[in-house]
């Protein structure tokens, strides 16, 4: 009997269908098994490929089934979906795993390693309390406005509330001034927490080479850089600058059909947060040109006078892109570009 060459695993929390194929095609065997048992069962089998979809636990599984000498390949779940024959379970699921990275042409996630992981969640915890201070602020403000005293916008200009509360004579009940310095407090709170990831970004981008040579990018600081490390796969995977913009989102999505090429706004695919923080960072650039009157980059001054702002900062972006995948792959950090 042939031995297995692909194991497609539907993972789960407790819960895991294992599907192995032999190298025709042929179902070798359909097996439900527990967490406890996963690996043990893959340590017995030939070194082999296991498939998986690339959700979440995925990266872990990834990295302790190398550790047992398989060759790990992770699918995004949108290419999966497509093999799933008929009714959807866990063994269906297993299945289409497999056949999926089967497939020559088939685009697969690389595995993290614990420390972009740990990246990751440096990153994700602070996105995650500065939506928290955005609401606390937004909720003062709009229950402020209930009794007359409106706060200008902006986390700089919340601060005449204090002046509000502090008022003897506010006219505010005795409730609504608690509460109220209850979330400035918080307020407070969030502000110190961000203040020391914020630093933690920036002592961990000054240590590392390859962040730094980022940091020369107009448009890209610390937060943007590690991010970049983080979450971007290797930027080795990409043929040239422009398949890792694709990759981003940031170019125009397609609705070709009969040879007429059809373009429209950008695909807005792959990962959300390195696409939002590079526009980000591209209009600071656009403003800050702006304002000065004279753009130092010839390309940026061209654009500004023929295109929208937003529309200029999108397409600034999609070239930053660009020379992240050429500044990482050649080890060369930015150069200006002179005038001509």
């Amino acid at each position: 009997m042939e031995e297995v060459t692909v194991i497609g695993i539907d993972l789960a929390k407790r819960s895991f269908q294992v599907h192995g194929a032999r190298a025709d095609g042929s179902v070798a065997y359909r097996r439900k098994l527990s967490r406890g048992k996963l690996l043990s069962f893959l340590a017995s089998q030939p070194p082999c490929t296991v498939a998986m979809e690339a959700c979440a636990s995925a990266h872990y599984w990834g990295r302790e089934i190398a550790s047992l000498g398989h060759e790990v390949r992770l699918v995004p779940p949108i290419y999966v979906k497509p093999f799933v024959k008929r009714h959807k379970n866990d063994a269906a699921d297993a299945e289409a795993i497999t056949e999926a990275a089967e497939r020559p042409t088939m685009h697969f996630v690389a595995v993290k390693t614990e420390a972009q992981q740990a990246q990751g969640m440096l990153f994700r915890t602070r996105d995650l309390l500065v939506r928290q201070r955005t609401q606390t602020i937004n909720a003062l403000r709009g229950h402020l406005a209930e009794y007359g005293v409106v706060a200008p916008q902006g986390r700089a200009r919340i601060r005449q509330v204090v002046g509000e509360l502090e008022a003897g004579d506010c006219g505010l009940p005795g409730a609504v001034v608690e509460l109220g310095w209850l979330l400035l407090r918080q307020i407070d709170e969030l502000d110190e927490k961000i203040d020391g990831l914020g630093r933690e970004f920036r002592k961990s981008a000054r240590a590392d080479e390859e962040t730094a040579r980022l940091m020369t990018i107009p448009g890209i600081g610390p937060i943007t850089a590690l991010a970049i490390q983080a979450f971007a796969p290797p930027m080795e995977s990409f043929r040239r600058g422009r398949d890792f913009s694709a990759w981003l989102g940031l170019v125009p999505r397609q609705h070709t059909t009969g040879g007429k090429p059809r373009l429209g706004r950008i695909s807005k695919m792959g990962q959300r947060d390195l696409r939002r923080l590079l526009i980000t960072g591209a209009m600071a650039v656009v403003h800050h040109e702006s304002r000065r009157g004279e753009a130092s980059d010839p390309w940026l001054a061209r654009m500004l006078v023929r295109k929208p702002k937003m529309l200029v900062a999108v397409a600034l972006a999609n070239r930053t892109a660009r020379v992240v995948w050429a500044l990482t792959t050649k080890k060369e950090i930015y150069r200006v570009r002179a005038a001509a």
